[in-house]
C-alpha cells in the first residue's frame, strides 16, 4: 500500500509537535528555573501588549453596543444592553479578541526571534555554553503567554465594559453603578471560570506553537519569515477550533 507524501508529512508534523509538547512538560518541572527570563517575557507579553489591548477592547465595547442597540430598541428592551454586553464580552469576545491580538503581536515576535536565533546558530552556541536552550527559550516564553493572556483578557473585558458604559450613558444616562449592577446580575461563576480557562488554553497554544515554529526554523532569513507567519496563522486556526470545543463543553456543563 502506497501512502501519499502529504500524509507522510502530516504524520511527521504531528509526531514532532507531540514530541515538542512532551519535552516542554518534562522540562517545565526540572531545574534550573530561569525566573529573570520568565519575568522578562511576562513583561514583553503582558505590559507591552497593554496599549493595543486597551484600544481594541475599548473600541470593541463601543462598537458592539452601537450594533446591539437598534435590535433591542425594536422590542423596547434597551435596558438589557448592560447584561447583553457583559455576557458577550466575558463569555466570548474578550477571550477571543485578546487571544487573536496576542497571536498576531506576541506569536509573530516569538516565531521571528527564535527563528532568527536558530538560523544564526545562536541556539547551538547556547548548548556549547552549557545552557539548556529549550528550558531558557521555550519554557519561559510558553509559561509567560499562558500566564499573561488570562490577565490581559480580564483587562480587555474591563476596558470593553467601560467603552460600552460611555455609549450607554450617552444615550440612556445610565449611572456607572447601575450599569455594572445590571450587567453582572446574569454572570455566574461558571462564566468567569470558563473564560479564564479558555484564556489559559489560548495562551499556552500561542506560546507552544510560536516556539515550535521558531525553534525549528530553517533556510536562512526566508525561514525566519515563514516561522513568524506560520506562528500567527496556525495559532489563530487552533484558537478557533479550541473556542468551538470549549464552548460545547461549557454549554454541556450548563445543562447540569
Amino acid at each position: 500500500m502506497v501512502i501519499s507524501p502529504g500524509v507522510d508529512a502530516f504524520a511527521i508534523a504531528v509526531y514532532e509537535s507531540a514530541s515538542f509538547v512532551k519535552r516542554f512538560v518534562v522540562e517545565l518541572f526540572q531545574r534550573p528555573i530561569h525566573f529573570r527570563e520568565l519575568i522578562k517575557q511576562c513583561y514583553a507579553v503582558g505590559v507591552l501588549s497593554l496599549p493595543l489591548i486597551t484600544l481594541t477592547g475599548f473600541v470593541t465595547g463601543i462598537v458592539f453596543t452601537k450594533q446591539s442597540r437598534p435590535s433591542l430598541a425594536a422590542f423596547g428592551a434597551t435596558s438589557w444592553l448592560p447584561s447583553l454586553i457583559t455576557v458577550a464580552l466575558l463569555r466570548s469576545l474578550a477571550p477571543l479578541v485578546t487571544a487573536l491580538i496576542c497571536a498576531g503581536k506576541v506569536g509573530s515576535n516569538i516565531g521571528a526571534e527564535l527563528g532568527s536565533m536558530k538560523v544564526t546558530e545562536q541556539i547551538e552556541a547556547m548548548e556549547v555554553s552549557a545552557i539548556n536552550p529549550f528550558k531558557f527559550l521555550v519554557v519561559s516564553r510558553t509559561v509567560a503567554t499562558t500566564l499573561m493572556v488570562p490577565a490581559l483578557m480580564l483587562y480587555c473585558c474591563c476596558v470593553g465594559l467601560m467603552g460600552s458604559f460611555l455609549n450607554v450613558h450617552g444615550n440612556e444616562a445610565t449611572s456607572l453603578a447601575s450599569f455594572f449592577k445590571t450587567g453582572f446580575s446574569t454572570i455566574t461563576y461558571l462564566d468567569v471560570f470558563a473564560s479564564v480557562t479558555k484564556s489559559f488554553v489560548f495562551g499556552f497554544t500561542i506560546g507552544i506553537i510560536s516556539c515550535f515554529k521558531g525553534y525549528n526554523a530553517s533556510s536562512g532569513t526566508q525561514g525566519v519569515g515563514r516561522a513568524a507567519n506560520a506562528s500567527v496563522v496556525l495559532s489563530m486556526f487552533v484558537i478557533f477550533i479550541e473556542e468551538m470545543l470549549i464552548v460545547q463543553i461549557i454549554n454541556w456543563l450548563r445543562g447540569f
